[in-house]
């Protein structure tokens, strides 16, 4: 049997962001400051890793602070009730080259869909402290209103005030997990 690792997700060099249309005629972007995963290994690839990522919804940050807390209440995320979005994958297939193709299950706002996600492994580096580091772009487009973020307005001219697509994007880096002795 193949030796497994677990990879935990480096918060200092790593990002989640995300992007919709507002407006029809641009573009706003935030991201979540609060995150944590996992990446579990078998062998000395990243073929079948399972992944596992939280995020703390309270630590939304889309550079405006009346917009963030409306998108914490419940026309949108309802943190106070679904404080944490999670993902767990159900397959990590390399597709080709440095591409990998990851399935999984996405909870948000208390709904569990399937999405599909690309992931461009970015290499790996030891940090000049001795730690092995991986790095992977994960991108992908979610559909908000499949979970239950239907919320919107329409703007004079009778289209919607917000895109029903968000992509995704999320640079992630991983190190190994040492357990210490105690």
């Amino acid at each position: 049997m193949a030796n497994t690792t677990t990879w935990v997700i480096d918060p200092m060099h790593s990002e989640v962001l995300f992007k919709i249309k507002h407006l029809v005629i641009s573009t706003v972007t935030g991201s979540f400051r609060k995150f944590e995963g996992q990446v579990v290994t078998q062998g000395d690839d990243f073929n079948d890793a399972k992944v596992t990522i939280a995020i703390d919804v309270k630590s939304i940050d889309t550079n405006q602070q009346q917009r963030d807390e409306h998108l914490q209440a419940g026309d949108f995320f309802s943190a106070d009730q679904y404080p944490q979005i999670t993902f767990e994958s159900t397959s990590f297939k390399k597709t080709d080259g440095n591409d990998y193709k990851m399935t999984g299950n996405l909870t948000l706002k208390g709904v569990t869909k399937p999405v599909e996600l690309h992931v461009e492994y970015g290499g790996s580096e030891n940090n000049g402290h001795g730690v092995i580091k991986h790095g992977f772009e994960v991108t992908g487009i979610i559909n908000r209103n499949k979970f239950g973020m239907t919320w919107n307005k329409l703007t004079d001219t009778g289209g919607l005030g917000l895109g029903e697509d968000i992509k995704l994007i999320a640079n992630i880096q991983v190190a190994e997990l040492v357990e210490e002795a105690v």
